[in-house]
């Protein structure tokens, strides 16, 4: 899905409900903008080295809300989804 409020990245993946894998999604919402990660709901070790004031952000168990710019928080949210990216691949996702 690709519109004005919503961007969805799945892999090539199928998986064997004959979907594909889902790898993550932005989401501009009301009064907020969430972040999802599904590698770190796979790997939840991804999260073992994320800052606490990053951890502050997550909604569930792959999901982070932002309500303003942090760039340091999307430097390391960046970071974060490049290591997602390379465990989907060693796993063979993508």
């Amino acid at each position: 899905m690709d519109s004005d409020s919503e961007l969805y990245v799945n892999t090539r993946h199928i998986q064997k409900n004959k979907r594909p894998l889902f790898f993550g999604a932005v989401a501009l919402k009301k009064n907020y903008v969430s972040f999802h990660l599904m590698p770190i709901y796979v790997q939840p070790q991804l999260l073992e080295s994320i800052s606490p004031e990053l951890k502050a952000r997550m909604q569930g168990k792959s999901c982070f809300h932002f309500t303003r710019v942090n760039k340091p928080l999307f430097s390391e949210l960046a970071a974060l989804t490049k290591n997602g990216f390379a465990s989907y691949k060693e796993q063979g996702f993508v």
